[in-house]
This record gives C-alpha cells, sequence and structure tokens, in this order.
C-alpha cells in the first residue's frame, strides 16, 4: 500500500510539472489541450529525469529520489517564474474532445483491467493482444528495476548484449518497481496519462488542422476505431461470424488467412505494445505543437517542442523518425512561403540542433549500433506485406482499400479539397508513407505498420474534413445523417468487431505454480543471477522474477536483431548434453526444469540431480543451484 501510495504521489508530481510546462508554453490553450499535453510533457519528464540520475547512481532508489526532487524545483519553478498563469480557458470545444476520449479510455481501462496480469483463482489472466509481447515487457521492466544496470544489458541472451530496444517505454514502469509498486501497479500506472495524451492530442490535433470540433470527432473515430472491409469475410455463415469471439486472431482485422491484417490501434498497438503508446504520447503532442509553430507562425514553441521530444528516439524511434520526417516537410513549407531571413529560420535551426545533438548522444550506443549490428535491420523492400505466409497477394490497390477503408479510398478528393496548410502538412505523412513502403527498418516487415500508421492517422484527418463537407451541403438533414452513419457504419465495424472479441478473450497466462516460483526466485536469488530455462515466452523467471536467461523466445529475440545462435546451441547442449566446462564457461547459476523444458529437449535431468544442490521444488518446477 505504502509503495501505491508513493507511486501515485511520484506521477502526480510529474504530471503537475508537465501541466504547468504546458501552461506556460500555451497559456492561452484550452484546458483539455492544457490537460492532454501536460500529460504528453509529464510521461516524457517521467522518462527523462530518472535515467538521467540512473546513468550516475544507477537505477534505484537514488536516482528516482533526485529525479523527483528536479521535478519538485521545475514545479516551483514554473508557478514562480515569468509571472502569475492566466485563468484556465474553457472552451466549449473540450465538451466534444470528451465526448470522443471518455468513451475510449473506460474501453482502455476494461482491456488493461483484464490483460495485465489479471488474477483469477489465483493465476494470472490475460487477453489475446497480450498473450505475447506482454511477457517480454513484464521481464524488461523488471529487470531493470532489480538489476539497477543503466544503460540496461538485454536480460534475454545472457546479458551480455547492448539494448537495443527503445528501453525508455519500459524505464517509466520501472521506477514505480523501485518505489515500491506491484508489477501490475508500476506496468498500468504511467499507460494512464499516456492514453489521455494520445487521445486528447490527436483530437486537438485534428481540431487545429480542421478548424471544426465536429470534424476532429469524426477524424477521431476514424482513426480509433476505424478498419477495412475485412469484417465481409465473416458474414458467410452463423459459424463464421462467431468465430471471431472465439478464435485467436481471427477477426476482421487481423485475419491473414485473407490478407487483413490492418489492426486496431487500441487492441494490437496501444494495448500490447507499449513503446508504439509511449511513442504516441509524445509524437501526437509533437505534431500538435509542430502545426502551431509552421502553419500557425508561432516560432518560441520550437524550445516547448525540443523539451517534449527529447527522450522520443529511445521511447520509440518509429516515431522519431516520423516526426524528422513531417518537420522536414514544414521546414521546406517556412522555406517556400514564409521570408527567407534569420528570425525565421532561426528557430529551426535551433530545433534541429538542440534534438540533433540530444538524439545522437541517445542513439549512438543502441538504435544506431542495432542498426548496423543487428540481422536483418535496414532493407529494401516493396510492398509493404502485401502477401501471408500461404502465398495469397493482392492487387496492390485492392490489399490497401480492404484493409484500410473508406478513408484510403477517399484521400485522394480529400487531398484536393484540403487547403494549401492541410496539404503540406500531410504532405509528412506522404513521405512517411513512401519511405515505409520502401524500406524496412526491423526484421519484421510487418512492424512497418508503426510508421503506416502515422501516415494513416494525418489521412484521416484529411477525409472527415472532405466528409463533414460533403454532408453539411445535402439540404435534407437525414440524409446527411444517413450518410454519415453509413460512413461510420462501413469504416468502423471490423474495428468493433474486433475490441468484442478482445473484451471477452480470456486466457490463463501463468498458473498458480509459476507465480509462486516466481515469487521465490525474485526473493531469493541474486539480482544478476543467469537461468538456464527454455526458450519458451512465458518462462516466469524472466518475466515475472526479471532474471537473465542463457535464450529467450525467438519470437522476441529473432525480431530485435539479434543473432542468438551461439546461445541457443548453448541451451540445448546444456539441456541434453550437460558439461560443467560449458556451465562455468556461460556462467550459469540457476537451471529450471519444468513442462516446457521437456517439450523441447530431450533433457538430462538426472545429471544436475546428481551433482548439485535441488534449490527449488514443487510439482511443476525444479530448479537447482549451480554456484
Amino acid at each position: 500500500m505504502l509503495g501505491t501510495l508513493l507511486g501515485c504521489g511520484y506521477l502526480a508530481l510529474f504530471l503537475l510539472a508537465g501541466f504547468l510546462t504546458a501552461r506556460r508554453a500555451l497559456p492561452g490553450a484550452s484546458a483539455g489541450a492544457a490537460v492532454g499535453l501536460g500529460c504528453a510533457f509529464g510521461v516524457s519528464y517521467l522518462a527523462v529525469l530518472p535515467a538521467c540520475f540512473a546513468l550516475v547512481l544507477g537505477f534505484g532508489v537514488a536516482a528516482a529520489a533526485c529525479a523527483g526532487a528536479v521535478a519538485f524545483l521545475a514545479v516551483l519553478g514554473l508557478l514562480l517564474a515569468g509571472g502569475p498563469l492566466p485563468p484556465l480557458r474553457a472552451d466549449r470545444t473540450d465538451a466534444a474532445m470528451w465526448a470522443c476520449a471518455l468513451p475510449m479510455l473506460t474501453i482502455t481501462a476494461y482491456l488493461l483491467h483484464t490483460h495485465v496480469l489479471h488474477l483469477v483463482d489465483g493465476a494470472y489472466h490475460t487477453g489475446q493482444s497480450c498473450y505475447g509481447d506482454m511477457a517480454m515487457h513484464l521481464g524488461f521492466i523488471k529487470n531493470i528495476a532489480v538489476t539497477g544496470q543503466f544503460p540496461p544489458l538485454y536480460p534475454l541472451l545472457a546479458g551480455e548484449n547492448r539494448f537495443g530496444y527503445p528501453f525508455l517505454c519500459e524505464c517509466v514502469s520501472s521506477v514505480f518497481l523501485v518505489l515500491g509498486g506491484s508489477l501490475r501497479f508500476a506496468y498500468i500506472l504511467p499507460m494512464l496519462p499516456a492514453f489521455v495524451a494520445v487521445y486528447l492530442m490527436f483530437w486537438q490535433l485534428a481540431r487545429h488542422v480542421l478548424g471544426s470540433a465536429g470534424k476532429a470527432c469524426l477524424a477521431f473515430w476514424l482513426f480509433f476505431m476505424g478498419s477495412g472491409f475485412g469484417f465481409v469475410y465473416f458474414l458467410k455463415d452463423k459459424d463464421t461470424f462467431l468465430s471471431i469471439f472465439t478464435g485467436f486472431y481471427t477477426t476482421p482485422t487481423n485475419d491473414t488467412a485473407h490478407n487483413v491484417i490492418w489492426v486496431n490501434p487500441l487492441a494490437d498497438l496501444l494495448i500490447p505494445q507499449r513503446a508504439t503508446l509511449f511513442g504516441w504520447c509524445l509524437l501526437f503532442a509533437a505534431l500538435y505543437l509542430l502545426w502551431r509553430f509552421c502553419m500557425e507562425n508561432r516560432p518560441r514553441l520550437w524550445l516547448p517542442l525540443a523539451v517534449l521530444v527529447l527522450p522520443l528516439p529511445l521511447m520509440q524511434t518509429h516515431s522519431a523518425l516520423a516526426l524528422v520526417l513531417c518537420c522536414l516537410v514544414c521546414g521546406v513549407y517556412t522555406l517556400v512561403h514564409r521570408p527567407r531571413v534569420g528570425a525565421v529560420l532561426l528557430p529551426w535551426l535551433w530545433l534541429a540542433l538542440v534534438c540533433g545533438v540530444v538524439w545522437a548522444a541517445q542513439m549512438w550506443g543502441t538504435v544506431f549500433a542495432q542498426s548496423v549490428d543487428g540481422q536483418h535491420m535496414l532493407r529494401l523492400h516493396l510492398n509493404w506485406v502485401n502477401n501471408t505466409g500461404s502465398g495469397l497477394k493482392d492487387n496492390y490497390f485492392w490489399f490497401y482499400i480492404k484493409n484500410i477503408g473508406v478513408v484510403y479510398l477517399l484521400l485522394i478528393p480529400a487531398f484536393f479539397h484540403a487547403d494549401h496548410r492541410q496539404r503540406w502538412f500531410y504532405g509528412g505523412g506522404v513521405v512517411i508513407w513512401a519511405l515505409a513502403e520502401m524500406v524496412v527498418f526491423q526484421p519484421n516487415t510487418y512492424d512497418n505498420n508503426k510508421l503506416l500508421f502515422v501516415w494513416h492517422g494525418l489521412g484521416c484527418i484529411l477525409v472527415a474534413g472532405l466528409l463533414c463537407d460533403w454532408f453539411c451541403r445535402l439540404r435534407a438533414r437525414w440524409l446527411s445523417a444517413a450518410g454519415l452513419a453509413a460512413v461510420c457504419f462501413f469504416g468502423m465495424f471490423g474495428s468493433i468487431l474486433t475490441l468484442g472479441r478482445e473484451a471477452v478473450s480470456d486466457y490463463q497466462q501463468w498458473s498458480v505454480a509459476a507465480i509462486r516460483m516466481a515469487d521465490y526466485v525474485d526473493e531469493h536469488a541474486e539480482a544478476d543471477a543467469l537461468f538456464l530455462t527454455s526458450d519458451d515466452h512465458l518462462t516466469p523467471v524472466f518475466s515475472l522474477a526479471g532474471r537473465q536467461i542463457v535464450c529467450g523466445s525467438a519470437s522476441f529475440v529473432y525480431y530485435h536483431g539479434m543473432d542468438y545462435s551461439d546461445e541457443y546451441s548453448a541451451m540445448v547442449s546444456l539441456y541434453e548434453m550437460p558439461d560443467e566446462v560449458t556451465l562455468q564457461a556461460w556462467g550459469v547459476d540457476y537451471v529450471l526444469f519444468d513442462g516446457a523444458v521437456y517439450a523441447r529437449f530431450q533433457a538430462d535431468e538426472d545429471w544436475y540431480r546428481q551433482r548439485y544442490e535441488l534449490w527449488y521444488s514443487d510439482d511443476e518446477y525444479r530448479i537447482y543451484k549451480i554456484t
């Protein structure tokens, strides 16, 4: 309980600093914009400050305390410097924003509750979308807090490799473990303001680009609840339709058998993929500031924009790249439409200098190094993932029509309908799309959707403007309402079904015995202990106890671009043909035997039983202590 209260107070301090930063940056902003932008700044500070002190002090209580002290001083400075803040402005459009955001936040809160370490009869349950990746995120979060190593080492391959994955999206939760919170509490807590920022700042971005609250609402729903025409494949008969709610990833937005892979952003990106959530938390707020900085000619906003995005490359590298491309297009717009004088260009130069220096320092030993050293990273590849494992390949345009649906069909008329500022801003999205269609930035080609969804979000804004203007021109109100209802049905029905499936999905992720064993490891094993386990993606030694293992699941390490051949060979050898020389060479401290081990290997447990102490034992798990 003390850790929970301390964690809530700690987060509140950072959010207050973020809110005051937003108020100083945009004193005339509405209350809704200030809340959304404040959450984004607060999450940014939560990522930056503990990490900076952890470089010197290690990731522990001392670093968290120093970061909290700086956040407190920032609050005092923002309150006292620059004179009194103007009264918070109430804006009637905020009601429309909350009418969109609150239903999405309610759905989000329910899914987080049922998907993240949901305790049912003593076991941890989850939903469909979190059965895979969440096990990895939990292990990263726990490992950073347990070891205090910073920058962290990659714990899925014997802890001997650099952490090329954007780990700041995990550190924002690790700090709450350090402060005494539970793993579930630490995992969920910083996600809440991140979701608020994502929803509110996308709406605010659409509101400013389109100049209309009604258009912003339509853009909001087209993006977060939009889908293509994949639902048609499930209208064959009753059983096929009901399979949406019973199958594993057989939904109208994720049906690889029919080459439908344009997922719902909440169910398949924001809930299970923390990097996407925290990346968009900063990115949408940054695009909002970029619009106002460039298109509304508010040059002093370069500094708040730079401060906001300082941790972005190590929150989500794809979002950092997307922002760079949008800034480049907006910079060209400035050169074309504004006088080429120092007063106009200087803010752009400062923004490029500050972000360039700080981002390069962050990425030099992480993202850049992984791109060079990693396997199957940067490479040319055309036509994204317009094929499946079955070899199905659609016509290029039909692939996107059936996947994205209404928004894709209306992109070209929406572009010509938009004004010149909207076209230029959408130009950043076009550059993102073109790059993502030709270059792959990680082993999994599918992951380019983290770029393509940014293009899609900007497209939803343009299309919403077009549709609202079309329907407003109709004299008959009933016809306008019917047309809008038809667009919403065909543009969103697939996502409604997908979220329905996600809401009813329920899988046991870790049994009572797995939790008990992980608790024992967490309490008694050394923080830097190395465990030999199977490469099952749910191994509780890593996911729940945060300890290093010799070789993690290929579904993680392969898609992080890691060369794991040596670790995999060592794992197989130490289970099937164990010897003391190899054990010592790898520095293994504990060896685990469970059902996953025997399902994968012809394991020789007798060899360990005859030589080493049985450190832990129950009906499902046995752990031998080597050192």
